[in-house]
């Protein structure tokens, strides 16, 4: 089960999420996403450092939007990758297609272009 929570945290959307994301939690996941883009943002941060264990259907979620953001012009870095998490993103070349920061620091250095 995930906890997924939204706020906005100097000047972009930030979405923390813990627990696990499985198929059932995933929705919540992409819902939180719409929601960001819907409301306008066009800087997203997904914060995964509480996060223990990601579903191929959760990955499928940010692998949904990679082509939606590049036409919008929005941009979404992911940090806080466990070791687990990460060497699921690796393997399936996800680290190539999505903006991976390690730290929250970096990735709000990121999204505003620092």
């Amino acid at each position: 089960m995930a906890d997924i929570k939204t706020l906005t945290e100097g000047g972009a959307a930030l979405i923390a999420v813990s627990g696990e994301v499985d198929a059932s939690s995933s929705i919540e996941l992409d819902q939180a996403i719409a929601g960001s883009v819907a409301g306008g943002n066009k800087k997203i941060i997904v914060d995964l450092t509480n996060l223990a264990y990601i579903s191929s259907a959760g990955l499928g979620v940010f692998m949904s939007y990679v082509e939606e953001f590049k036409e919008k012009n929005i941009r979404m870095v992911i940090f806080g990758l466990n070791n687990r998490v990460a060497h699921t993103f690796g393997l399936l070349g996800l680290a190539d297609l999505l903006e991976i920061s390690a730290t929250k620091e970096e990735a709000m250095n990121r999204i505003h272009g620092a």
